[in-house]
């Protein structure tokens, strides 16, 4: 129940001297202050991470051959193989819990520099042959005409989808590539699509966008690839975790390649849930990190109040004796007392919420100012939650800080206390 009495006591015993009492909530200012900011620090690397990983399909894997490092069935170690267009229904036929398995062929990047031409301009890109499911798997935005589709598949069509970086070197500006070709080494693709990526997992955002993609069979036929594929891309259903369904992926490939079982260096991978993982391991450990310095400033904050609570009990000695000559319970006196120390401590607290959402508010208002693509840092920002979490860390603050000189006050005896100059 609201007491007018109680508050003008309590804003009398904390204005009676108004420099110390602002000293002595700095403490806790500052506290929740560098709390805040180290959690919207955190934060903010993480939505950073989030963008790097936005339109991908975290819950897969990239896989590709490597020499093998053990004899296995009269073959010896050291033994190159591929894999072939039948590995991925074997692989979808004995696992379960698989939502795409896409098989993938490369010109270009790691496999050596290609030759692509459109009339006079030439240009060094990545070319791949895929499955329409990778547009799924990778983040890509179709901004004109349309991704290939199964009937490009089954028709081995020589159509092509070009990244935009593709378009600013080798079109005119204002120039339509839609219905246009172009001529990957000597075999002329018609240009379907237009592809924008925003994010880049691996490499540069500027580079992501001068890639080539062709359907895989059409790849294959025009290339001379035959049945072989080089590397896949396989996701997990969302119930499913790829990085526990890789070891059985991976024994299905062995057994048809003979390759020996116990040949963990033959398959190459690139898990990308696991790293994910990884990641989100990492951004709970700076949480813990965060709340930990933070509270630990808080702290000092704390026994400063606690100091200068004794501070005003002893300076208040007569005033209690007169009190409890007049009646007042112990708990009457301890309750003032905690409860001076907890508005101390939330006001102080508050201010400390309000100065860091400003700061916040400043840092998002010059970030946004800037190119958000590539950027490793976005939006810093504290949610609903952590303040009221912070809120109750300081309600708790407030009683620890005031529990012990409470337990003085009341331990004053009135005849004593009356006795006090």
């Amino acid at each position: 129940m609201f007491s007018r009495d109680k508050w003008a006591e309590v804003i009398q015993a904390l204005t009676s001297n108004v420099f110390r009492t602002i000293l002595t909530a700095f403490g806790v200012f500052w506290g929740i202050f560098i709390l805040c900011l180290l959690l919207a620090a955190g934060k903010g690397l993480q939505n950073g991470v989030a963008q790097g990983f936005a339109g991908i399909s975290a819950n897969s894997m990239f896989m590709w051959t490597m020499p093998t490092t053990k004899p296995y069935d009269g073959l010896p170690e050291g033994r190159q193989y591929n894999f072939k267009i039948d590995d991925v229904a074997a692989i979808e036929n004995n696992i379960d819990g698989l939502k795409y398995v896409s098989p993938r062929n490369q010109l270009g990047g790691f496999g050596g520099a290609n030759n692509v031409t459109r009339g006079l301009k030439t240009g060094a890109y990545n070319v791949y042959g895929d499955y329409p499911e990778i547009i799924q798997q990778e983040p890509t935005d179709i901004v004109r005409g349309r991704f290939i589709n199964y009937n490009d598949i089954e028709e081995k069509r020589k159509v092509a989808v070009i990244g935009k970086g593709v378009e600013s070197e080798l079109y005119e500006y204002g120039e339509d590539p839609l219905g246009t070709y172009v001529k990957i080494q000597g075999v002329n693709f018609m240009v379907i699509g237009i592809y924008e990526k925003k994010t880049a997992t691996r490499g540069d955002i500027e580079e992501a966008q001068k890639n080539i993609f062709v359907p895989f069979t059409s790849f294959s036929r025009a290339f001379n690839y035959g049945n072989l594929v080089s590397w896949m891309a396989i996701t997990a259903q969302d119930n499913e975790s790829i990085t526990d369904l890789k070891s059985d992926i991976f024994d299905v490939v062995k057994k048809r390649h003979r390759v020996n079982p116990d040949d963990n260096n033959a398959i190459g991978n690139y898990d990308l849930y696991e790293q994910f993982q990884k990641i989100s391991g990492l951004f709970i450990a700076l949480d813990f990190v965060a709340y930990f310095v933070g509270l630990l400033v808080l702290l000092s904050g704390v026994i400063g109040i606690s100091n200068i609570m004794l501070i005003v009990v002893k300076e208040r000695t007569k005033e209690i004796g007169v009190r409890r000559a007049l009646g007042a319970t112990p708990w009457q006196i301890r309750g003032q007392i905690l409860f001076e120390s907890v508005f101390l401590t939330i006001f102080a607290g508050m201010a400390g919420i309000t100065f860091a959402t400003l700061f916040l508010y400043l840092v998002n208002y010059f970030l946004d100012s800037m190119p958000s693509e590539g950027m490793m840092f976005i939006n810093p920002s504290v949610d609903f939650v952590t303040v009221l979490v912070a809120l109750g860390i300081l309600i708790i603050a407030g009683l620890v800080a005031g529990f012990i000189p409470a337990q003085n006050a009341i331990r004053i005896k009135p005849v004593e206390a009356l006795r006090t100059e």
